[in-house]
């Protein structure tokens, strides 16, 4: 029988987080005295890696080094916030249990460091609900690259065309779209006209309550 796999991002996807990273990275910019808007911050790094983001704002001469360390004061931060709000995104636990009852694989895929996937996946206790888990240390790129989501279907068992992906950012929905993927929308940070330029959106909802998982494992088929 044919694999279907759900794919999920997991910051502004499994958790309705978003606000809390960019907060977290406006106030590690504002400490290196760079004011930034939130709106357009988000739209130009939402689904990249630490290391990229930092290298595009605070120059191409920081060594991976220097560049992890920057990262760990930025995530530390982001989890000092956030930790008091961790819960999943509404309706989500009940929508992978109706996809795991179809027999579809579910995998995260995350431009996330390790620590914060311990900190949300754990943190939450859902690791054992997935087949695979793939973060910013199994690729080399970042969104808008497709590496992530096609490592995930691989490990999966799913060939591409057979797998959806769960995604708030339009970076994230281009990596989706470069990897043959379709995908489902979340306006947890972003409005819906964000994303009307994309041909591979399936779906846009508010949250998880809103999807059918037997619907979309129809079209995972197909």
């Amino acid at each position: 029988m044919t694999q279907r796999a759900f794919i999920f991002d997991m910051d502004g996807t499994i958790v309705d987080n978003m606000a809390f990273h960019t907060e977290s990275w406006l106030a590690f910019f504002a400490r290196r005295g760079k004011q930034l808007d939130a709106d357009a911050f988000f739209r130009d790094t939402a689904g990249r890696q630490g290391h990229e983001i930092m290298r595009h704002y605070l120059g191409d001469h920081l060594s991976k080094e220097e560049s992890a360390q920057l990262d760990f004061e930025k995530e530390s931060l982001y989890r000092e916030l956030y930790g008091p709000h961790l819960s999943t995104a509404n309706g989500f636990e009940a929508f992978i249990a109706g996809a795991k009852a179809q027999g579809v694989a579910l995998a995260v895929a995350t431009a996330a460091p390790n620590d914060n996937i311990t900190f949300t996946i754990d943190g939450l206790n859902l690791r054992s609900e997935f087949k695979a888990i793939v973060g910013a240390a199994d690729v080399a790129r970042g969104k808008p690259n497709p590496d992530v989501f096609l490592l995930a279907a691989e490990r999966c068992g799913a060939l591409p065309a057979n797998a959806i992906v769960f995604e708030d950012a339009p970076l994230g929905v281009e990596a989706a779209r470069r990897a043959g993927m379709r995908a489902v929308v979340l306006t947890t940070t972003l409005p819906a006209e964000a994303f009307a330029e994309f041909d591979n959106v399936i779906a846009i909802v508010r949250d998880f309550s809103e999807l059918d998982p037997e619907a979309l494992f129809e079209l995972a088929t197909n």
